[in-house]
């Protein structure tokens, strides 16, 4: 079988793993389409990418911040010009119909531009010095070679919320893509390669979690993880970062809430909740995975939205008229399945979807229906645990108060939205709902590159991508610059 063929990227050449292992990347659609074959990597290859990292990293950090920029902002070019090429590419190894894979380009293309800004913006401060003749500043110092593992939903978008910042700021990277979709990193270290990035700087290890990311994590050269993925791989992230006093940023799962009161714009709300719902066929650390009903809309609201998700078209992403791709692999078809299974055990009432899809058109492929679960209380397991796939729990609520009280009954804290007209309802949502995002009748996907993104309790530490994101990959130095001409003792000296 003839195929293209991929190798790691380590000081600006391309290397098989040193063991020797591959591994192959399918198409989700069609598994019988080997989209390529990538290196298994192990612990010989990372530390060969740390080394070369690490040595790239003396003369990287030397370059005047807005000449890095400048390289971001010839790769944003780039994945312009190449925006359907890579999409396609993404949605034949990811899945995603190509409208949102389109978008996911558009969103590296976004934050190329926007990190390319902030070459000019890496503000410090000045501040009087409480001593005569002695001037105090503060300056953002790059960390060094630092370590992203990133995810299979997003594949370009959320590399490039990583390794963009992480570059202006001066420091070298060494990524590790997900297995399932390495071509999509691939493409976006390309652009940077042909904008001009010098050798080591950016470094690509293709491999499994265990084997390439957990010494990715460990290694004593690498001065800071950068982690997307689920809360029980984030937590072991955090667990053998912090044996060598790494500083961590996580990103992890949610389970999160639309709540639609009973003054709201129905369509809207309803157009809401099947983009938020089954967009990413579900595979979205946002998705909207509850939506909460007040009682005197719950049943219109139920009725339509059934009728619209059956209607849904599920298929291949890269064909017209597909509103709905598949799940990226079979082990995610097999979580749907479990997490219908419970629901029902527990007395949740199926009205929409509920199985695999395994004939005809989709027998080669990993495809799952658009599912609704009716009569779901908050205590169920379907309402609190993360599915990641297109399964959609209904609850229903009296007063604006419990529904606040339900959406923050779990352990994740990521997205939340709110659909209504009454202003002060909205503002109280805003302040009371435990999340790192709420929108406000818009639905609980569609987070901007310029904002702060992430969340509270399991779905991260505090750090943020997005505006955040400076703050990780940089370091603050003290400098004070004595030009009086003698020893100045500052608090003693200064005492009254």
């Amino acid at each position: 079988m003839t195929y293209p063929r991929f190798h790691n990227l380590i000081g600006g050449k391309w290397l098989p793993a040193i063991g020797g292992k591959t591994m192959l990347n399918l198409n989700p659609a069609n598994n019988r389409d080997v989209v390529g074959e990538f290196p298994a990597s192990g612990a010989e290859d990372v530390a060969k990418a740390v080394s070369a990292a690490k040595k790239a990293f003396a003369t990287w950090r030397l370059v005047p911040a807005p000449k890095r920029a400048k390289i971001l902002q010839r790769a944003g070019y780039l994945l312009s010009v190449r925006k359907e090429e890579y999409a396609r590419d993404m949605t034949r190894e990811m899945g995603k119909v190509l409208a949102e894979t389109l978008g996911d380009v558009q969103e590296a293309i976004d934050e190329a531009f926007y990190v390319a800004g902030e070459g000019r913006r890496l503000f410090g401060q000045t501040t009087p010095s409480e001593l005569q003749n002695k001037f105090a500043m503060s300056v953002r110092m790059p960390l060094g070679v630092v370590g992203l593992i990133t995810p299979w939903n997003f594949p370009m978008a959320i590399p490039s919320w990583k390794l963009f910042p992480a570059l202006v700021c001066g420091n070298t990277c060494v990524i590790k893509p997900a297995e399932d979709t390495p071509l999509s990193t691939y493409n976006l270290v390309q652009a940077l390669i042909e904008a001009g990035l010098p050798p080591g700087v950016v470094n690509i290890v293709f491999g499994l979690g265990p084997d390439a990311g957990a010494p990715l994590v460990e290694h004593p050269d690498v001065r800071a993880i950068s982690f997307t993925g689920s809360s029980e791989v984030g937590s072991l992230v955090a667990q053998r970062a912090a044996a060598n006093f790494k500083p961590v940023s996580l990103e992890m799962g949610g389970k999160n809430a639309q709540i639609v009161l009973d003054d709201a714009n129905l369509e809207l709300a309803l157009d809401g909740a099947l983009w938020g719902g089954f967009g990413t066929t579900g595979q979205r650390c946002t998705a909207t995975s509850r939506i909460l009903l007040q009682k005197g809309i719950a049943a219109k609201f139920i009725s339509r939205f059934v009728a619209r998700t059956k209607k849904l078209s599920v298929g291949n992403g890269l064909e017209k008229g597909v509103d709905v791709g598949p799940q990226v692999n079979a082990a995610q078809i097999e979580t749907s399945k479990k997490y219908v299974a419970i629901a029902l055990a527990e007395g949740a009432k199926l009205l929409a979807g509920g199985h695999p899809l395994t004939k005809g058109a989709y027998a080669k492929g990993t495809f799952f229906e658009p599912t609704i679960l009716g009569s779901v209380t908050p205590t169920m397991r379907i309402a609190r645990e993360e599915v990641f796939g297109p399964v959609v729990s209904l609850l229903e609520f009296d007063t604006f108060e419990h529904a606040i009280q339900i959406a923050n009954s779990i352990d994740y804290g990521l997205s939340t939205a709110l659909y209504t007209k009454d202003v002060n309802r909205a503002f109280t949502a805003i302040r009371d709902l435990e999340a790192g995002i709420t929108y406000i009748n818009a639905p609980t996907i569609g987070a901007e590159v310029h904002l702060p993104f992430g969340g509270v309790k399991q779905t991260g530490n505090g750090h943020r991508e997005g505006l955040g994101a400076i703050d990780f990959y940089t370091t603050w130095k003290s400098v004070y610059v004595d030009f009086s001409d003698k020893l100045q003792r500052a608090q003693i000296d200064n005492a009254e």
